[in-house]
């Protein structure tokens, strides 16, 4: 594969994003509660009412690292690492991986072999299976039809999630709040209104999902999350 791209991967993976801070109030955690969701069976729901009336505010800290880039050819692969801490403590929250996939920006390997970089080894990356066996817990609820709507005014005014016709032009019809919903449910290519089965497995320190569309018997999206340490519900 000759190089052909003007992507220099040298410097896509030396390259160092500014640290951003982020003030959450009790009004942006309620919002975003309601949005993916809480307290839309019950609105005194007990367990999901402490989402919505939430007194404290806090300062999210973000580090953003290039973890991984990869030569496909007529586009590459970009893996990015996000690191959330609390600003006053320095604890850290959570670690976030994402992938983008860049159309037209691959052909920029030296010689025959494609270029991939990667930060972690290969016995780090979170490869997986949905297993075959009974799930440890099964979630099931219920979207509301407007709840994309919603879930937009926590910031993301993109118009595939609420324009009909800027979806159709896209592809299957997206709700916003989808995604980010994985603390309840998660679903990528799901409709607002549908009702969404997340299925769970725990594998030694790690659980692995998998979430459904019910009415249409559709998987919708799946993925493993790593934890430190298990509660006794557990």
């Amino acid at each position: 594969m000759a190089g052909t791209s003007e992507t220099d991967p040298n410097l896509v993976t030396s390259y160092q994003f500014p640290q951003l801070t982020h003030r959450y109030t009790e009004r942006d955690a309620a919002l975003y509660a309601l949005g993916v969701g809480a307290c839309s069976k019950d609105a005194v729901d007990d367990k999901e009412l402490k989402y919505v009336y939430h007194h404290e505010s806090i300062k999210i800290l973000n580090k953003a690292t290039i973890s991984g880039l990869h030569d496909k050819g007529k586009s590459a692969i970009l893996e990015v690492e996000i690191s959330s801490y609390k600003k006053e403590s320095g604890v850290l929250l959570c670690v976030q991986r994402m992938s983008l996939y860049l159309r037209g920006a691959g052909g920029f390997s030296k010689s025959s072999q494609p270029y991939s970089f990667s930060k972690y080894p290969s016995s780090q990356t979170l490869t997986y299976k949905i297993p075959k066996s009974q799930p440890f817990a099964v979630f099931e609820e219920c979207t509301q039809p407007s709840q994309a709507l919603l879930y937009r005014l926590s910031g993301d005014y993109n118009p595939l999630h609420s324009d009909p016709k800027a979806a159709e032009m896209a592809g299957p019809k997206t709700g916003a709040y989808s995604h980010d919903s994985l603390v309840r449910s998660c679903m990528d290519s799901a409709r607002s209104g549908e009702t969404l089965i997340t299925e769970m497995w725990v594998e030694g320190m790690r659980v692995v999902y998998q979430l459904k569309v019910k009415e249409r018997n559709k998987a919708a999206l799946s993925g493993v999350v790593t934890l430190n340490y298990f509660t006794s519900s557990l």
